[in-house]
């Protein structure tokens, strides 16, 4: 009887000894698994900011790309700097903190690839636009396309050495052979966005804007799109900046300016994929 209860309390122990040490396993096992799970969420949370440097003509869809963007990426806050695309550039190679860049030419963009300052394979050659000759709305002064701008009295355009519609403006002048008669009635806006003020509160006689400007007011008239051969096409790169803190972050938002479902939000706006 004696022996065969000390079986019994042998047989007990070894049982709790067994059970313990599964326990032991289970919970160094859940603890891992744990930690893991909180670094992978972290490093998936962590707040992330992008300064994107955009053309002034982008604003309008940007604006809803951003709220797309934001609710697939919570993590991430999107600022935006607007203005002509050469201004961007300078402000880019005098060290701004820029970590995305999208013009609306590709000669700015290559002046900073020449510099070594894109992030080499980041750039994406992702729409196009078209140049418009617009009016004040209601207009009496007779302009019914580009060859009638000398009509005008007063023509906004562009700063050609830093807005690139103001460079295909001079192109498109240049082919009519007129360039020299339409500067000497030129005041030159800063960046797209001011030529288009200036016409829609009919401070001007003309100017020559996007296409896609002049579908955001109903104060102006599109007289003619740029004839054919005219001026160059008016592409719109974007690419990350070679000393972004955020590299990888700012290559996915480069990224996604090229799905479908941001494609069409530009097209939205009156642009179409490149």
């Amino acid at each position: 009887m004696n022996k065969n209860k000390g079986l019994v309390i042998l047989m007990s122990l070894f049982m709790l000894f067994t059970l313990g040490g599964c326990r032991g396993n289970t919970d160094s096992t859940t603890t891992a698994q744990t930690q893991v799970t909180t670094v992978t969420q972290t490093k998936e949370d962590k707040p992330v900011e992008l300064l994107v440097a955009a053309a002034a003509s982008l604003k309008n869809a940007m604006a809803e790309i951003e709220t797309v963007y934001k609710f697939e990426n919570k993590n991430v806050t999107l600022t935006f700097t607007y203005g002509a695309s050469g201004v961007l550039q300078q402000q880019i190679e005098q060290g701004a903190p820029v970590d995305v860049f999208m013009s609306a030419a590709t000669k700015q963009m290559k002046a900073l690839e020449e510099s070594g300052l894109i992030l080499e394979g980041s750039k994406k050659e992702i729409l196009q636009n078209k140049v418009v000759l617009i009016v004040p709305k209601g207009s009496t002064v007779g302009i019914k396309g580009f060859e009638d701008i000398l009509k005008s009295k007063l023509i906004a355009l562009g700063e050609p050495g830093s807005v690139p519609v103001g460079q295909y403006s001079e192109e498109i002048f240049t082919y009519l052979g007129i360039p020299d008669d339409v500067k000497a009635k030129v005041t030159y806006g800063k960046d797209v966005t001011e030529v288009l003020t200036w016409v829609a509160t009919d401070n001007v006689d003309a100017g020559v804007v996007y296409a896609t400007d002049a579908a955001s007011s109903d104060k102006i008239e599109i007289i003619a799109t740029a004839p054919e051969g005219s001026c160059s096409k008016v592409n719109y790169p974007a690419a990350v900046i070679k000393e972004s803190k955020e590299a990888q972050e700012a290559q996915k938002f480069v990224d996604f300016l090229t799905s479908e479902t941001t494609i069409s939000i530009f097209e939205k706006f009156g642009f179409s994929k490149n």
